[in-house]
């Protein structure tokens, strides 16, 4: 299956606003969707810089470069956003977006390790050419621990079981195995969800440290921006749209000084205001159902 961009227009109208120049960032460029379409609204004089990890990406975002010179790669996370830019002489841009799932291609290729419904070897990282494999990772992490992971980042309420016969497995090689061992630990599943869904999100958030990279990639992007300036993010489950919820609304939100037993105005130290939060529509849905859980969260920098 090849990767259909979610919430693609009305990300990057989000993101520009009106605007047709200037410099943009797209942090999470996986297929180039939302940049292509992005670069089709700006001028020649606008430049656009994209940030991934992953080499496949890398290997696109190649040929786009080719194709116009407007646009370059940076093989590196978003985490790392403010010291890419600045490496390159650029302390503020007219606006930053992302894309926090996971791509089509990921998810489909074997080899890739990714997904319970196809059969491969169990790496799962987002830069294959670094780090553990996910089946490093199992063999080396304690039960409790592991059990810990699954319940924060896969909101699994049968992590300890789950972890209990994984660590009892041993090495794990394939993605098939870690399922099925999911699959026979699991005492109830959900509804049209296959028992190891938690259990893979949660492995593949915590090896490629996908929660910390946003909670450093947030700050920053609010930093490079302009005043005016946008930030679009998608997210596609409840910790990240969590995440970024409660970033936006810390950073939009005045603050009051109740020290002396009375709430007083201190001093205004908002960056953001909220622009929009938009769900994909349900034609969408139906075109591509990875798009289900899918929002949109928009917001302005202050001056």
């Amino acid at each position: 299956m090849s990767h259909i961009s979610v919430l693609l227009h009305e990300t990057v109208d989000a993101l520009l606003a009106g605007r047709t120049t200037g410099i943009y960032v797209d942090g999470t460029f996986g297929r180039g969707g939302h940049t292509r379409l992005l670069l089709s609204k700006l001028d020649e004089n606008a430049r656009v810089f994209g940030f991934d990890k992953d080499p496949q990406a890398l290997a696109v975002a190649a040929e786009l470069e080719q194709e116009d010179p407007r646009f370059k790669i940076i093989h590196a996370s978003f985490a790392d956003l403010q010291q890419e830019l600045q490496s390159r002489g650029i302390d503020l841009v007219d606006g930053v977006m992302a894309d926090l799932g996971v791509s089509s291609p990921q998810l489909d290729e074997a080899e890739r390790g990714f997904s319970f419904m196809r059969n491969g070897p169990l790496d799962m990282r987002m830069d294959n050419s670094q780090g553990p494999t996910a089946a490093e990772w199992l063999v080396d992490i304690e039960e409790e621990e592991l059990a810990n992971i699954i319940f924060k980042y896969g909101e699994e309420r049968y992590s300890r079981r789950i972890a209990k016969a994984i660590k009892a497995a041993g090495y794990i090689a394939t993605t098939a195995e870690l399922a099925e061992i999911v699959k026979v630990a699991h005492p109830k599943w959900e509804k049209n969800k296959h028992a190891a869904t938690r259990t893979f999100q949660a492995i593949r958030i915590a090896i490629n440290k996908e929660l910390d990279d946003i909670e450093a990639f947030l700050p920053q992007a609010v930093d490079v921006l302009k005043p005016e300036a946008r930030l679009a993010v998608i997210s596609f489950h409840s910790l990240e749209d969590r995440l970024i919820k409660q970033f936006i609304q810390k950073e939009s939100t005045l603050a009051e000084d109740t020290s002396w037993g009375m709430p007083q105005q201190r001093e205004d130290t908002r960056r953001l205001k909220k622009v929009s939060r938009v769900r994909a529509s349900d034609e969408e849905v139906k075109a591509n159902p990875r798009s289900r859980s899918a929002w949109l969260r928009a917001a302005e920098r202050l001056a």
